[in-house]
């Protein structure tokens, strides 16, 4: 099985986990100090009352746990550096799954669930977790070191080993399935929320509000149940371990005295024991307090190792030149993303540059389907949208949108400046193209208008503006760099009469420019520069050919009736 990029990021920090190795290593060593103190300030230092070895005793122990404390320091800090260099690793792959997840599945699903994924791994690889993973395999050591004290001190640094081993195996398969399932109900929870924010005005205004609320607390409650019981079995688990943990080093230390009673331990190796046994146990300890995220961690780099193997990152296509002649659409059917039946089937038609077509057809009959068929918003099931003669799922598709002007039914503008807007946040616009394509629109006088003009900020979707204003920014975002193919999807759904005559100038001005446009428009007003028509209807194609051709056969059928 081919290796996913999730892995392959991985293995690229492969010198970076090797260094945590290495410094978990002398950490670990260092960590010596205190029982070896012990044993010599209890054996050595009591029996001689030597002051002067006291104070070198002392100076060395501070030396090493100076060190100690700077290497532990280094230790969080490289895995800081590698959460972030695994984020950089992933974060543009992860982006475009979430991309393509949205263009397959549409809003139904988490589409962001790739997100959310990747900033539970660098969370994870940040904190606590991965260091008691990497002080566990230390636990043999410091028992090797409880056995050369003596046998029964070692056997009683084996149990709790062992009944700590089994806290972790059953926080383990205890938290698996409701941290998974919180993982979900998060999710649900975060769409319901999203959706109220994107539609806040219309669930205030129609009085939607407390059912909105009713379904957002029930996922939420959903959500708070299945997350708490996971957090309760870590936690419950987390508090055994902790007071089995005290417990066993009292018994240890008991067995310490008891084995200096009877003269086969010194009272230093009693004590030493003691820290040492604590020292063992505490890497479980740790990893039992941080086995839920762990487990989070672990799912999510699962899914994500499943999903890139699913959408695999694709070559870059070779560059095409720029279209200049045609639209060919043929035998085009398309299914909404996440949907298996397609809403258009059969649509076949050509149109030159310099042609305007436009799109007409009863509600429901696949118009705005189509139109994002065309920019290549929704991928075609079947049959091919071509850009002289190449289809545009050939092209890169950063380059194909330079070629493609699309004004959606849904108006959709960010934060941002106008300008920003209309230059679709090119980094390199030039100031006279961002206004060339305000003026085609119609729509630069009424931007001077404003208090700051091209530099007016707007809200998250353009709530600043009217419905109007935001259409005619979105038309000039879609004209902005003369692309070739210009697609409108109910341009004039919100255009008074100043606003329909810039839009019909806009046309022309594509036809002039011997560009293609296609007007998927519901009132006649929109169809005055066209001089193709579409006619959909039930999700297929009725007819095509000449406007008032098209357009007379559709007035006669009444007459006929």
């Amino acid at each position: 099985m081919t290796a996913s990029p999730i892995d392959a990021a991985f293995r690229s920090c492969r010198s970076v986990l090797m260094a945590v190795v290495a410094f978990s290593c002398v950490i670990n060593l260092l960590m010596l100090t205190g029982p070896f103190f012990m044993l010599q300030i209890y054996d050595r230092v009591l029996a001689s009352r030597s002051v002067p070895t006291l104070v070198a005793l002392l100076a060395l122990a501070v030396f090493l746990y100076v060190f100690q404390g700077i290497f532990d320091l280094i230790r969080a800090r490289v895995l800081v550096g590698l959460g972030l260099r695994l984020d950089s690793r992933l974060r543009g792959l992860s982006f475009e799954m979430m991309s393509t997840l949205l263009q397959r599945r549409g809003r139904e699903g988490s589409v962001q669930q790739p997100l959310r994924d990747l900033d539970q791994l660098r969370h994870f690889l940040s904190g606590q977790g991965p260091i008691a993973i990497f002080d566990l395999p230390w636990m043999p050591f410091y028992l090797a070191m409880l056995y050369l004290l003596h046998p029964l001190l070692g056997a009683v640094g084996l149990a709790g080993i062992i009944v700590l081993c089994s806290f972790m195996l059953i926080t383990e398969f205890a938290t698996k399935s409701p941290t998974r399932l919180a993982g979900q109900r998060s999710s649900a929870r975060n769409g319901l929320a999203e959706t109220y924010c994107r539609n806040a005005e219309s669930i205030r205004a129609m009085g939607m509000a407390d059912e909105m609320r009713a379904r957002w607390e029930q996922a939420h409650v959903a959500f708070l149940a299945d997350n708490g019981r996971a957090v309760k079995i870590s936690s419950d688990l987390s508090a055994l371990s902790k007071v089995f943990r005290f417990m066993l080093q009292s018994l240890m230390l008991a067995s310490g005295a008891w084995l200096a009673i009877e003269g086969e331990a010194s009272a230093g190796a009693m004590i030493a024991a003691s820290i040492l046994s604590a020292r063992a146990l505490a890497p479980v300890e740790l990893a039992i307090a941080n086995w839920r995220n762990f487990v989070a961690a672990r799912q999510s780099r699962g899914r994500l190792s499943a999903l890139s193997r699913e959408l695999p990152p694709q070559p870059k296509p070779m560059a095409l030149p720029a279209p200049v002649s045609r639209l060919d659409v043929q035998a085009m059917a398309v299914a909404p993303p996440g949907q298996a039946k397609a809403t258009i089937g059969g649509v076949t038609f050509t149109a030159e540059a310099g042609s305007a077509v436009g799109v007409i057809g009863p509600t429901g009959s696949g118009k705005s389907s189509l139109a994002r068929a065309l920019v290549g918003a929704w991928p075609a099931s079947k049959g091919s949208v071509r850009l002289d003669g190449g289809a545009i799922e050939h092209w890169d598709p950063v380059a194909l949108g330079a070629h493609i002007g699309y004004l959606p039914q849904d108006i959709e503008l960010f934060d941002g400046t106008i300008a920003e807007n209309i230059a679709r946040f090119s980094k390199n616009a030039e100031p006279g193209d961002i206004i060339a394509a305000a003026d085609r629109a119609g729509v630069h006088d009424l931007i001077q208008r404003l208090p700051n003009g091209y530099d007016t900020k707007l809200g998250e979707g353009g709530t600043a503006l009217s419905g109007g204003e935001r259409q005619r920014i979105a038309l000039a975002r879609a004209l902005y760099g003369e692309p070739f193919l210009i697609v409108l999807d109910e341009p004039n759904s919100n255009l008074d009469a100043d606003g329909e005559a810039a839009l019909t100038r806009a046309i022309k001005w594509a036809r002039q420019a011997k560009r293609v446009v296609i007007v998927v428009a519901h009132r006649p007003s929109a169809l005055a520069a066209v001089d193709l028509v579409l006619m959909m209807q039930s999700g297929q194609q009725l007819a095509f050919g000449p406007k008032d051709e098209v357009l007379g056969k559709v007035l006669q059928k009444p007459r006929a009736a």
